[in-house]
């Protein structure tokens, strides 16, 4: 149908350019070529809006992702593309492979990308570390809880719930007596859990799930790279994060990783991985991991690998331990500016805590950030928690006080926020 449908070159010469997309924009039947043959087809119109340039306004991002991208990086993702197997281009998976190890603190093996956004990532662990007959125990408080639950039931495995309140995190003695009562194969935890701003301590956590014969999956797509995180010492099985967060790069690359542990679990399935995109004994050859030659599995998403790589670079050029000072730094500034307005932080751990007052409804934030023409792009609840919790800035003091020291935006009281804030100068 295809080469049936195909116009050449000596034909559109025939016409003004004018006359050619007068000629596309026409439901008339027009000739199209194929073997000398003359055939007789309708083309549908192009839409309109796509004559037009591409027309959008630039954000200071403020949610927890996706976060607005450096130059630098925007650079990289405009770079020409090599091939998916080109050595230049496994040269730089490779660089990326040796990023995503130091952001983790991990020496594993199987560590990649996955093609995709952290939701690709959190598939990927749900599809090979689980199958028919397993048991996963999954922390929920907040929404990405639920939504790997949700992952897990699709499977038809057996979904085991450990549930504390939005704001709330889970204990050791919580986890070990969830742990005995349920005997998993997998216990799933949020690192940072973006919906209730939560901080999910993690040391010892290993080492409890371990003694249990059970794997330790963490989500820390909101997290990694702004807080400490120490997979091996730590003893996680798998760890995934989010390019779009703290990394500052387009989603569409997910960096993802598994333990010698959770490898071998893989390699002794029962049952095939159900997904061909997401089976991990394929990606880790592409990733090269396996030292074998690697094999066609997908065409990766060629940009977006130049831009995390780029992302990498930046995080590993300012250090961890500076990135973590930075954004606890600006956690910090920001949470005494909301607490002098009267706003009343959701988790009482001040240095990771979302804020959320019963009487500031979701309703009167949007109205206000529409009236000043700020960022838009938010979700509401009728507590309103899931609109507030998106006001999180991009993490520089500067950026820390454009909601706090915006004269012209009163809070529910009626008092101006900047007459709270000390003057920077």
């Amino acid at each position: 149908m295809r080469r049936n449908m195909r116009i050449t070159w000596k034909f559109l010469q025939k016409f003004s350019l004018e006359r050619t997309r007068s000629l596309l924009m026409s439901t008339r039947p027009i000739h199209v070529l194929d073997d000398n043959v003359v055939k007789m087809s309708t083309i549908s119109p192009p839409p309109e809006c796509l004559f037009k340039p591409m027309n959008f306004p630039h954000k200071v991002l403020m949610g927890p992702g996706p976060s607005n991208c450096p130059p630098r990086v925007l650079g990289a993702n405009a770079l020409p593309l090599l091939g998916h197997l080109h050595p230049e281009f496994t040269l730089i998976m490779d660089e990326v492979k040796a990023g995503i190890k130091y952001i983790f603190q991990t020496n594993n093996e199987w560590t990649v990308c996955v093609s995709g956004s952290g939701h690709a990532a959190m598939e990927t662990a749900c599809l090979n570390l689980l199958e028919p007959g397993d048991t996963a125990l999954v922390g929920i408080n907040g929404l990405w809880g639920e939504r790997f639950a949700d992952m897990v039931d699709r499977q038809g495995i057996d979904v085991k719930k450990m549930q504390r309140p939005m704001g709330e995190v889970f204990t050791h003695d919580e986890i070990e007596e969830a742990l005995k009562k349920h005997k998993p194969a997998l216990l799933f935890l949020t690192h940072g859990e973006s919906s209730g701003s939560t901080l999910q301590p993690l040391e010892g956590v290993g080492t409890l799930c371990h003694k249990y014969n059970c794997l330790l999956l963490v989500d820390s797509v909101a997290a990694c790279g702004g807080v400490p995180m120490f997979m091996d010492k730590w003893g996680i099985d798998c760890l995934y994060t989010g390019a779009q967060k703290v990394l500052s790069s387009p989603p569409g690359a997910s960096p993802i990783s598994f333990s010698e542990r959770a490898k071998e679990k893989i390699k002794k399935r029962a049952t095939r991985v159900r997904s061909f995109n997401f089976d991990m004994n394929h990606l880790a050859n592409y990733w090269g991991c396996d030292g074998e030659a690697r094999r066609y599995h997908h065409t990766g998403p060629i940009s977006n690998i130049y831009a995390i790589r780029e992302g990498l670079a930046r995080l590993a050029e300012q250090g961890l331990e500076e990135s973590w000072k930075m954004h606890k730094q600006c956690a910090e500034l920001l949470h005494e500016g909301l607490e002098k307005i009267g706003l009343e932080l959701l988790v009482k751990n001040k240095d990771w805590s979302a804020w959320c007052q019963d009487n500031v409804t979701g309703n009167i934030v949007l109205l206000l950030l529409s009236q000043n023409h700020l960022e838009s792009s938010f979700r509401c609840t009728d507590n309103g928690q899931e609109v507030l919790k998106e006001l999180t800035i991009d993490p520089t003091p500067d950026a820390a006080e454009i909601l706090i020291k915006n004269a012209n935006i009163k809070n529910h009281y009626g008092l101006y926020i900047s007459k709270y804030i000390r003057n920077s100068s």
